[in-house]
């Protein structure tokens, strides 16, 4: 039972994140350390008192993703451990969400298993940002909030000046998202057709919908190794694009994407900080950072209060 105060702890996946939550909600950041043993194994302490508090753990699971998955599961068996009255697990970043179903037979079904991880760990309630696939919010056995990019990074793209503004969306499995946010901006649609021969490896094949002499938002979930952003402006390109941007809500960026990234035909790459950015990897300032600090924070505020959260977009 909830009787005590509102905290947030955090442990090292995006301590900047939880920091700027902490400071739209007007609270100190809890205390706890997260470490690790000589050996490698994951250390952790909770150094205050939460005894009924309704108690939110913000971990995004960055690279290294097992061991900040690792951090979430031990941080939040140690509050229930100390009598957290609920404990809601806030995931700006979703691992592992990639694999939500069998695409080829004898392979995990990875978000699932987090899903129900985070669930044996005691967490009462889940909250994340832009999962790669909405149905993962059925995984859960608990209360799960899902929460949206689309007015931070559209707030930002309405300032371009982007003339007969065209949202592109790199696969047909993003068209819903695109369209969504294509009506958001007013603008139309267009759609990559793809293939993708093995993992992280892709090839664009035709584009579908009108992007001659227009400018262009390439909308993703996430930007992985950027080879399927970095084909797909070079497609947009040579179909008579006139200025190419890109967004995204997760900024993975592993492999050679920032590489990528700088030497594509993309003029800004729009994304949030769910994941720490490398601005030193940026060395024409392409990539432009924008903060769902205080979309989380409402949305905890919301959750503490009994609030509706699907009201912050309507």
């Amino acid at each position: 039972m909830v009787t005590g105060q509102l905290k947030v702890f955090t442990g090292n996946g995006n301590r900047p994140l939880a920091k700027m939550v902490c400071e739209y909600l007007d609270i100190p950041l809890g205390d706890a350390e997260v470490g690790r043993f000589s050996d490698g194994e994951t250390n952790v302490q909770i150094n205050e008192n939460v005894r009924g508090c309704d108690v939110f753990v913000i971990q995004s699971m960055t690279h290294p993703v097992n061991e900040h998955l690792m951090e979430m599961l031990l941080m939040i068996d140690a509050l229930k451990r100390a009598s957290a009255g609920r404990i809601t697990a806030v995931l700006p970043y979703y691992c592992y969400a990639r694999q939500d179903r069998k695409r080829m037979p004898r392979v995990p079904i990875s978000a699932k298993l987090i899903a129900d991880l985070l669930s044996a760990s005691g967490a009462d309630r889940a909250l994340s940002v832009d999962l790669h696939a909405g149905q993962i919010q059925g995984f859960f056995n608990v209360p799960f909030d899902h929460l949206l990019a689309a007015p931070v990074l559209s707030n930002y793209i309405q300032t371009l000046d982007a003339k007969g503004l065209v949202v592109v969306s790199p696969d047909a499995g993003g068209v819903e998202r695109a369209r969504m946010f294509a009506k958001r901006l007013t603008g139309d649609l267009a759609i990559i057709d793809k293939r993708r021969p093995s993992a992280n490896v892709s090839e664009v094949c035709h584009i579908i919908g009108d992007v001659h002499h227009r400018d262009v938002v390439l909308l993703d979930d996430m930007i992985d190794t950027a080879g399927t952003i970095a084909n797909s402006a070079v497609a947009l390109e040579a179909a008579g694009a006139r200025r190419i941007f890109a967004a995204c809500t997760h900024p993975v960026f592993s492999g050679e994407a920032y590489e990528r990234l700088t030497n594509s035909p993309i003029e800004k790459v729009i994304t949030t900080d769910t994941i720490p950015v490398d601005k030193k990897r940026d060395p024409k300032n392409k990539i432009v950072v924008l903060s769902i600090a205080p979309l989380v924070g409402e949305a905890i505020k919301r959750v503490s209060r009994s609030l509706s959260v699907s009201e912050m977009f309507e």
